[in-house]
């Protein structure tokens, strides 16, 4: 479940691109990809959960992981239609970097000199990959905004930790996917009005892949096979993801990968690598000594859209 799930993700960026090629407008396909998931979602949960009821003390740490979904998914539709697909996904690798600086910003986690090597090299990475994007304007927006969405998305992360220790991560992800929808929704008015829908076959089974595959079916997949193996195998899986969409973008796409690009990923996987390579033994201390090792991986277990 956990592969499938990451293949299914990976695969998601090459897909998206190709519906911003053939017609698709960035807002009007994000908008009525995530109703039509949605609805497949909730009656999925209701089923499953009988309620999605939650304590009104929580309902602020909703309404902030919603509004992270909203803006993930404008920088997600824009940084794919602005940038390469490959980039995205090389980009998306620095998320769980992005979580912990958020989590130290919060004083959730105190991190290791290990973490600051490894954000080092990732960040050293992501700079050669705006190197060589630098040259094109769009490409170098696409960059930037590509940043912003793990950015986004690793602001999403932390903000529903707390609440899926309270709750199912199927009511908690219904409930935050149907808020952030709201305000996508009202943005994409203009866009929605004026696309057109003269598709070929291809385009449309693409949005029902996107629909069913990396929104509705992985959220089960993901969140399912996490209650079974744990949160700590299930983010060691969530590495891989990126270097089957750069895969999936070379080839599908027939996309290429600059130089320095290439480096970048490099530099992206190794700081990534170096950091949880470090923080496995350090977290099989802290399980021994009784503490609590697995919250920060709660964290970058969350799933993807």
């Amino acid at each position: 479940m956990l592969f499938g799930t990451v293949l299914l993700w990976a695969l998601n960026i090459t897909v998206t691109k190709y519906m911003f090629e053939h017609g698709w407008k960035p807002l009007a396909y994000g908008t009525i990809r995530y109703f039509v998931a949605i609805s497949l979602f909730w009656a999925f949960t209701y089923y499953r959960e009988r309620s999605f009821r939650i304590a009104r003390s929580d309902v602020w740490l909703v309404l902030l992981a919603a509004l992270m979904i909203f803006l993930n998914q404008l920088c997600f539709v824009y940084g794919v239609k602005l940038a390469h697909a490959s980039t995205v996904a090389l980009l998306l690798g620095t998320t769980p970097i992005f979580i912990g600086l958020i989590s130290l910003a919060l004083g959730l986690e105190q991190l290791p000199r290990a973490f600051w090597i490894g954000a080092a090299i990732t960040f050293g990475g992501v700079a050669l990959i705006a190197v060589a994007n630098g040259s094109v304007g769009s490409s170098l927006k696409g960059t930037l905004i590509s940043i912003a969405t793990a950015g986004t998305w690793a602001c999403y992360s932390v903000t529903i930790a707390p609440l899926m220790r309270r709750y199912s991560p199927f009511r908690i992800s219904a409930l935050v996917l149907a808020i952030g929808w709201v305000p996508l929704a009202l943005v994409s008015i203009p866009q929605v009005s004026a696309q057109q829908f003269s598709f070929g076959w291809k385009v449309w089974l693409g949005l029902g892949y996107a629909v069913v595959g990396p929104l509705f079916l992985t959220n089960i997949l993901w969140f399912t096979a996490i209650l079974r193996v744990g949160a700590s195998r299930a983010s060691l899986f969530a590495n891989m993801q990126p270097f089957f969409a750069v895969f999936f973008a070379l080839i599908l796409l027939s996309e290429s990968l600059h130089t320095l690009e290439i480096a970048g990923g490099v530099l992206i996987f190794a700081g990534i690598a170096f950091e949880r390579i470090t923080r496995r033994p350090l977290a099989a201390d802290a399980v021994a000594a009784g503490g609590d090792a697995t919250e920060a991986d709660i964290r970058e277990a969350v799933g993807r859209e």
